[in-house]
């Protein structure tokens, strides 16, 4: 039953796919150590996000 009750709850929502977490490596400019960025992006903006 338990499977049943999980598996009805992903059919309906598509929304959460569309995002994915992306993880940027950045250099601080106080310390000049490096710092990672997450942030949740739609997957057609992946690329432009690591472009920048």
């Amino acid at each position: 039953m338990a499977k049943k009750a999980v598996a009805t709850l992903h059919e309906g929502s598509m929304d959460g796919r569309a995002y994915s977490k992306v993880i940027k490596m950045v250099k601080s400019p106080k310390t000049g150590a490096y710092i990672f960025e997450e942030k949740m992006v739609p997957n057609e903006a992946v690329k432009d996000y690591f472009k920048k």
